[in-house]
C-alpha cells in the first residue's frame, strides 16, 4: 500500500504538494457506457482506466485498481486472488464500482472515496475534509521512532515518552507511533478542527488506542495556548506536520487537493511559516529540558527555520538535523531544546 499510495500521490501533490477545501459534497456525473459484457474486475479496471485517462484524471489505472479492489473487499487489486481477478461481478458490485468511479470523475481524492487508507501499517479512516496523510509523512514517523530508539533514557520513570503532536487530523502520526511506541508511551494531540478531532478519536477508538491519548482542540495559534497542556506536564517530544504551503501556491495546488481538503490544514502564510513560528515559539515551555521538536516542512522551509531560529537565542532551540524525503526534497527538521525549561514564553 505505501509504494502505490507514492505513486497515487505523484501527480496530485502538485507544486505545493498539499491544497484547500471549499466543501466536499460532490455532484452526480452523467452515466457512462453501460458496462455490458464487461464484468470481471480485469475488464473494469481496464474500462475506467480508459475513462480515466479520456478525462485526464491522475494516475488513471491505479484509481481504477484501487475503486474495484475496494468494492471486491482487497485493499489493491495486486493482492486479489486470480480467480476473483476473472469472476463476473453481482449486478451491485458493478452498481458500486460505477458510483465509486463517477466520485473519482468529480476529481475526490481516492483516500476519500474509499473512506480509509493505511498508514505505517494501520487502517485509519478518512473522511472530508480532514488532511489525508501523504506517504512522505510516514517517513518522518520513522524519523521519530529511530531517534527514540536511541535515546538510553528516552523512557524515563513512566517507560515510556509523553508526545505532544499539534494538528492530529487522522490522528495518522499519533496512532502510528504509540503502535510502536512501548505502551507506557503517551500522546496529547491538538487540532483545532472539530472534523479532525472527531475523526481521532474514531480511529483510536477503532484500533483501541483511546486509554493512551488525549485529543484535544485547540488552536496553537491563539494567544497562551501551551497553558492549556501544563497539567499534562513537560513533554518529551513535539511532532507536527503543520500548514506549510506557501500561500501564493495555494491556487496551484491540484483539484483533488483545492476542492476536497481543509485549506487551513496547508495554507502556511506568506512563506509557510506562520503555524510553525507560533509552535517554536511556545513549545519551550512544554518541552523537558533536553527534547525535541520534529517537523515536516516544505524544502524552501530549513535554511528560513534556521535563520529564525537564530534570531531567538533566548528559545535555546537550535535546528541539529535535516532529513529528506523519498524524492530527495529536504522536507524534515530535528530541533532540540539546549537550555533549562522556561517558565513564560519570550516576549510574553
Amino acid at each position: 500500500m505505501k509504494l502505490w499510495g507514492q505513486m497515487l500521490w505523484a501527480l496530485l501533490s502538485g507544486p505545493g504538494r498539499r491544497g484547500g477545501t471549499r466543501g466536499w459534497a460532490f455532484s452526480s456525473c452523467p452515466p457512462h457506457s453501460p458496462l455490458a459484457g464487461l464484468v470481471s474486475a480485469t475488464e473494469l479496471v481496464s474500462h475506467w482506466t480508459a475513462v480515466f485517462e479520456e478525462r485526464g484524471i491522475p494516475e488513471a489505472r491505479e484509481s481504477s485498481e484501487y475503486i474495484v479492489a475496494h468494492v471486491l473487499g482487497a485493499k489493491t487489486f495486486q493482492s486479489l486472488r486470480p480467480a476473483l481477478r476473472t469472476q463476473p461481478l453481482t449486478s451491485q458490485q458493478l452498481q458500486c464500482v460505477q458510483e465509486l468511479s463517477s466520485r473519482r470523475l468529480q476529481r475526490m481524492p481516492v483516500q476519500y472515496i474509499l473512506r480509509e487508507w493505511d498508514f505505517q501499517g494501520l487502517n485509519l479512516k478518512m473522511a472530508p475534509p480532514v488532511f489525508i496523510p501523504r506517504p512522505e509523512t510516514e517517513e518522518l514517523v520513522d524519523w521519530v521512532l529511530e531517534e527514540e530508539a536511541q535515546r538510553p533514557c528516552a523512557a524515563g520513570t513512566q517507560g515510556g515518552p509523553l508526545i505532544l503532536e499539534v494538528g492530529c487530523g487522522s490522528g495518522a502520526i499519533a496512532l502510528s507511533l504509540l503502535s510502536q511506541l512501548p505502551q507506557q508511551s503517551q500522546v496529547i494531540a491538538v487540532d483545532k478542527e472539530e472534523a479532525a478531532i472527531c475523526l481521532t478519536h474514531e480511529n483510536a477508538q477503532r484500533l483501541q488506542l483511546q486509554d493512551r491519548i488525549r485529543i484535544v482542540p485547540l488552536d496553537v495559534t491563539l494567544e497562551r495556548w501551551w497553558t492549556h497542556l501544563l497539567p499534562w506536564g513537560p513533554m518529551d517530544l513535539v511532532v507536527s506536520n503543520p500548514p506549510y504551503v506557501f500561500h501564493q501556491d495555494m491556487e496551484q495546488l491540484a483539484p483533488e487537493i483545492c476542492s476536497y481538503e481543509d485549506p487551513a490544514a496547508l495554507d502556511g502564510g506568506k512563506e509557510g511559516m506562520d503555524v510553525i513560528i507560533h509552535i517554536l515559539a511556545l513549545v519551550p515551555q512544554l518541552l523537558k529540558g533536553s527534547g525535541s521538536v520534529f517537523l515536516e516542512v516544505e524544502p524552501r522551509h530549513p535554511g528560513l527555520v534556521s535563520s529564525w531560529l537564530r534570531s531567538q537565542p533566548d528559545l535555546h532551540l537550535d535546528l541539529v538535523a535535516v532529513r529528506r524525503d523519498f524524492c530527495g526534497r529536504p522536507r524534515f527538521l530535528h530541533i532540540r531544546r539546549s537550555g533549562p525549561q522556561c517558565g513564560c514564553p519570550v516576549g510574553t
